[in-house]
């Protein structure tokens, strides 16, 4: 198996590490910045546009942000045990 194939396989676990980190921050980060526990959901009649899209473009931000730092450790990990970087064949 060649270091692209493995990554590729880590990468789905390294997915899944960041959804979760990235679900926490938000939820923690949401906590402090309203006083409610869970962010509006863009579906729920009882909130307008102003207030779904704040929350879910914060989200987004730090979803990316996570993703990319998981990512990307994940891809240095490897290299540092194949001693080859991953690549997107």
């Amino acid at each position: 198996m060649n270091v692209s194939t493995v990554y590729k396989i880590l990468s789905a676990l390294f997915g899944i590490l960041g959804g979760v980190i990235a679900g926490a921050l938000f939820k923690q980060l949401w906590k402090r910045v309203s006083d409610k526990d869970e962010a509006p959901e863009p579906t729920d009649p009882d909130y307008t546009w102003a207030q779904i899209l704040p929350p879910a473009i914060v989200k987004g931000a730090i979803v990316g942000g996570v993703r990319a730092v998981v990512e990307r450790s994940g891809a240095n990990g490897v290299r540092r045990v194949t001693g080859s970087w991953p690549t997107n064949d």
